[in-house]
């Protein structure tokens, strides 16, 4: 699981600040804000997918997660007002590894549907690395408050790599219902694989089938 390092929510001292009374430290510059905010951001985020990793949504106490990044409790909501603001940028970040994964080794099946098996069966294995964690993130999803945009990242990113460059023989409104529709089987197949209703082999097997089915007209 990654790791984040807990540290404090105010940066160090600058070392050539001057001392004494009525010392006033250089205001930060906007892109040294930024990076600031970022990383207290991706703190946040690794503290509440660890926490979620070990003990579900549940763990995911909005306290915890702020004591756990480094963070005051205040910092914590300005960044996530509510626990599944903070469950839907997990799933953001797992996203961002899959594709990172993607970058960094292109799938190279022949045929659209095979590309597109790949890219689920890459993220089936990557989830289930930590099951805690992904049967917390998916039953959330499904009953989420906020907008989650896990399955049009997934989607957009299946199209991409099943299409490979190509132009497709179908409208994009349709390539993205399509594609769409072959992630919503595999979300619902990976629920059934954390329920100990599927076999990693079993799910392969069926998205499979509806890849070759769903992608037949790319």
């Amino acid at each position: 699981m990654r790791t984040s390092h807990v540290v404090a929510d105010v940066p160090p001292p600058r070392p050539d600040a001057p001392s004494g009374t009525g010392a006033h430290p250089a205001p930060a510059t906007p892109g040294v804000r930024a990076r600031s905010q970022h990383q207290r951001r991706r703190r946040i985020v690794q503290a509440a997918a660890a926490l979620a990793s070990r003990g579900g949504v549940e763990a995911m106490q909005m306290r915890t997660v702020a004591e756990r990044a480094g963070v005051a409790l205040g910092t914590l909501y300005r960044y996530f007002p509510s626990k599944m603001d903070l469950v839907v940028a997990v799933v953001g970040e797992e996203i961002d590894l899959l594709e990172s994964s993607i970058e960094r080794r292109p799938p190279t099946a022949a045929h659209p549907a095979g590309r597109a098996v790949d890219v689920l069966m890459r993220a089936t294995r990557g989830l289930m690395r930590e099951p805690e964690l992904a049967d917390a993130l998916i039953r959330s999803l499904i009953i989420a408050e906020v907008e989650a945009p896990f399955g049009d990242r997934m989607a957009s990113l299946v199209l991409r790599v099943a299409a490979g460059g190509r132009t497709a023989d179908l409208p994009p409104d349709d390539q993205l219902a399509l594609t769409a529709s072959l992630v919503g089987v595999w979300v619902q197949e990976l629920l059934e694989m954390l329920r100990g209703r599927r076999t990693y082999e079993q799910i392969q097997h069926r998205i499979e089938l509806a890849a070759e089915r769903l992608l037949a007209g790319f």
